[in-house]
């Protein structure tokens, strides 16, 4: 898909749940207007779901469904995509990937804010301590459209919106016919 000609770019953002992507994705479709991609919530809607994982208190996703349907979408380009893993995903669906980090404490409170925890709780928390999300990322798509940014307060919020902004800015400028 990466040599299909698009107008807007496909962007994946990842990272351990409580990182922010779902914050930083719906500032970026603001701010952009392109369309947030929330692949949880695409797969409830959707009927994406094989399962109830018990002891992780979740569904377990059917990724083969979730990737049928999201296709067209996908290769219209001017999707931002959302979700807590990223190595199911076609490489050609993205131009860029954006791996958001914080850390361990930051990210304990927030879990636990949403109610994890046991093994959930422990295992995000080491998911996150072993760059886990970072490492699956970078086997997964090429080493020069990966990165890496720090989700901790609003300020670095506000840092990766821009920057991001400014990615989108200069990928329009290059990609598309004036």
């Amino acid at each position: 898909m990466q040599n299909i000609k698009r107008n807007k770019p496909n962007i994946l953002v990842t990272g351990t749940p409580g990182v922010g992507k779902s914050l930083l994705c719906v500032k970026l479709a603001e701010i952009t207007g392109m369309r947030w991609i929330d692949v949880s919530k695409v797969a409830v809607e959707n009927n994406c779901l094989e399962e109830f994982d018990q002891e992780y208190n979740c569904p377990i996703l059917d990724e083969d469904k979730l990737m049928d349907g999201l296709e067209e979408s996908m290769s219209l380009g001017g999707n931002i995509v959302d979700y807590h893993s990223c190595e199911f995903f076609p490489e050609r669906w993205f131009d860029i990937v954006f791996v958001l980090r914080v850390d361990n404490t930051t990210l304990f409170d927030r879990l636990t804010a949403r109610g994890y925890s046991g093994k959930k709780l422990e295992d995000n928390i080491q998911c996150e301590i072993f760059q886990t999300i970072l490492e699956e990322a970078r086997s997964s798509y090429a080493e020069e459209i990966v990165h890496e940014l720090q989700s901790t307060n609003a300020a670095e919020l506000e840092s990766n919106v821009q920057r991001i902004y400014m990615w989108v800015q200069s990928w329009l400028q290059t990609n598309t016919e004036t």
